[in-house]
């Protein structure tokens, strides 16, 4: 099967769940923006040569496609839960457990892949306001919400480890 289907064409895409829905609608933006974390995250991924850092940013790629299955379903069930935020909440725990207490700004970019994980985040940010945006309109998961946001504080976390030579 092609990947040129051609449906598309007149500016409108299918959903995970089948329906029809305009490209340019919130929905599509909001798991466009997910798909852009995991950009970042790739990029930050092979830009690390810390096996921790690229076990959990592999860990949260894979997380991230079923964020994008849920933002890309009506109707169907969720399948991002309690248990997916709370592998991001571990983490974040883990991680400040090890970090030395921030004590003032930051700028990011002693290392590359800090610099990626950087944009991850504010990525995450981005689909985060997006997410919110379409849940003024629409169903939206509560889980998906609260990982977007455990999301990007677990990337900022994952550059301070990079950057910190821990």
């Amino acid at each position: 099967m092609s990947i040129c289907t051609k449906t598309g064409d007149k500016g409108e895409t299918s959903l995970y769940t089948g329906q029809r829905i305009a490209k340019d609608s919130l929905r599509v933006e909001s798991y466009g923006s997910v798909d852009e974390i995991n950009s970042a995250l790739a990029m930050a991924k092979a830009a690390s040569a810390k096996k921790e850092i690229k076990e959990t940013i592999e860990t949260v790629q894979k997380l991230n496609m079923s964020l994008m299955a849920d933002l890309a379903s009506i109707g169907a069930a969720p399948l991002i839960t309690e248990k997916e935020v709370g592998i991001l909440e571990k983490k974040i725990t883990d991680l400040e457990e090890v970090l030395p207490p921030l004590k003032a700004f930051i700028l990011p970019g002693d290392t590359l892949c800090g610099a990626f994980l950087d944009l991850a985040r504010t990525t995450a940010r981005r689909a985060e306001r997006r997410v919110l945006a379409l849940a003024q309109s629409e169903v939206v998961p509560k889980q998906d919400k609260l990982f977007l946001n455990r999301l990007s504080d677990l990337c900022f976390l994952l550059m301070r480890f990079e950057e910190n030579n821990i």
